[in-house]
């Protein structure tokens, strides 16, 4: 099977997706797919960008294709749930898209915004519901939301699910669910939590994976460089001077950092926004529509907001701070070189980020090349981490050109022979810049 109609899927799918210009399945697509549409439980291990949300999207189409049906007031055929308000938003957007030829009512349900019209919309009736676990567990107290007629029920990224606390209400939600149904769980990491999680939800299921847990997409390129804590901003602005980072997703720590970050871009005429979880949910998507559109060059994120955001052409990833947790940077690199195409990842790693880089170079087993070559560069920093207790790739000559001698600002060779720049695209400044290649035909990553 090399294409979407070797899948003998129904013709409205096939028209719908011929008409966004999928023609072929993914890795994740080809292995998912067949056995969802014979009724197995899956188990699937997916990074983000690599089309998971169309390996459950489409099989549960089908089944409405081959079983069309009237939606019942406030009792869901399928159920899918999502860590946030963003995901669940991308997953209802992608099923309307796939399913905009058949008579389906999908509905999305989350908190942030009034549950009222949510109501309405459960009681006219409703296919599909996507929710998150929260706001679903709020409707179901209420009576607006009864799970007795689900057939198909979908956990999506259930590292985050219960990296954020949701444990308790989905395991209370899955034990309301019908006995008889398919139960599909999607996840980019497979901790020890998630697979207790999936032995008690699954029977039977059929494990599919496309890449090894906790590595990053191959075709990331990614560098760390090292930075003084007060000089981070300073390194953001000299990094944004170059047209090479066309649209680029920020990472912070926490919301307050990712308000500065964006007024720091606004003020040096860089068009930014910040999406997290202070800000009103008609705020983050304002942002977020604003960004896809390109009318924002920068977005910047906390994790959690950032969960979601499913936009093409993110060119650069940019760790202004290293994650706590390592799985978080696999999750936050795989934002860019979505749908087949490349991408880089720049990570800022401070004096007190050390532990975080090592543990992040444990998850992904590789080291992250070191990039000196800018006007920022710390060498404490460099030399602390190269005499460090790491992984031992680093310390046999697994960093990048690493220049111990030089000085914090000068004092490097930047324009050495073959030597790109933290962005990807050549020597930062100066003729002879290589711009990224083409990326080739389009495949289907939703």
């Amino acid at each position: 099977m090399t294409d979407f109609a070797g899948l003998n899927l129904a013709q409205p799918i096939l028209r719908a997706l011929s008409d966004e210009g999928y023609t072929n399945p993914t890795p994740i697509q080809a292995k998912s797919i067949p056995p969802l549409l014979e009724g197995r439980d899956l188990l699937g291990v997916a990074q983000t960008g690599t089309g998971k949300t169309a390996s459950f999207a489409l099989p549960i189409l089908q089944g409405f294709a081959e079983n069309s049906r009237k939606a019942l007031p406030n009792r869901p055929f399928v159920l899918i749930l999502a860590p946030t308000r963003e995901l669940a938003s991308q997953i209802a957007d992608s099923l309307k898209t796939y399913g905009r030829q058949m008579p389906l009512r999908v509905q999305t349900v989350f908190g942030g915004t009034s549950m009222r019209p949510q109501i309405t919309a459960m009681q006219r009736g409703v296919h599909i519901l996507v929710a998150t676990p929260g706001r679903l567990m709020d409707l179901m107290k209420q009576r607006h939301v009864n799970l007795d007629s689900v057939e198909v029920f979908v956990l999506d990224e259930a590292d985050r699910m219960l990296d954020m606390g949701f444990i308790g209400d989905v395991k209370r939600i899955a034990k309301v669910l019908p006995r008889e149904r398919q139960t599909v769980l999607f996840s980019a990491t497979m901790p020890k939590t998630v697979e207790v999680l999936a032995d008690e939800l699954l029977n039977n299921p059929v494990k599919v994976e496309v890449t090894p847990a906790a590595t990053t997409v191959e075709k990331i390129e990614q560098r760390v460089l090292f930075v003084a804590k007060d000089d981070k901003r300073a390194l953001l602005g000299e990094l944004m001077n170059d047209p090479g980072i066309e649209r680029v997703l920020i990472f912070t720590r926490t919301k307050h950092g990712a308000d500065r970050v964006a007024r720091h871009l606004h003020d040096n005429g860089v068009k930014s926004d910040a999406i997290h979880g202070n800000k009103a949910q008609n705020a983050r998507q304002r942002a977020l529509k604003g960004f896809r559109d390109g009318n924002i060059r920068a977005l910047v994120a906390t994790d959690i907001a950032a969960r979601g955001i499913d936009v093409d052409g993110v060119t650069h990833v940019i760790n202004f701070d290293l994650p706590n947790d390592p799985e978080s940077y696999v999750h936050r690199i795989g934002r860019t070189a979505r749908a087949g195409a490349s991408g880089i990842a720049i990570s800022f790693c401070a004096h007190d980020e050390r532990g975080c880089l090592r543990d992040i170079e444990r998850c992904i087993r590789q080291p992250v090349p070191v990039f000196d070559g800018h006007p920022y560069h710390a060498v404490d920093v460099a030399n602390s981490v190269a005499n460090d207790s790491g992984p031992d790739v680093r310390k046999n000559g697994g960093r990048n050109g690493q220049n111990r001698g030089g000085q914090k600002r000068g004092g490097q060779n930047r324009n050495g022979p073959g030597r790109n720049g933290p962005s990807g695209n050549g020597a930062k400044r100066g003729g002879g810049r290589n711009r990224r290649g083409s990326q080739g035909g389009r495949g289907m990553a939703a």
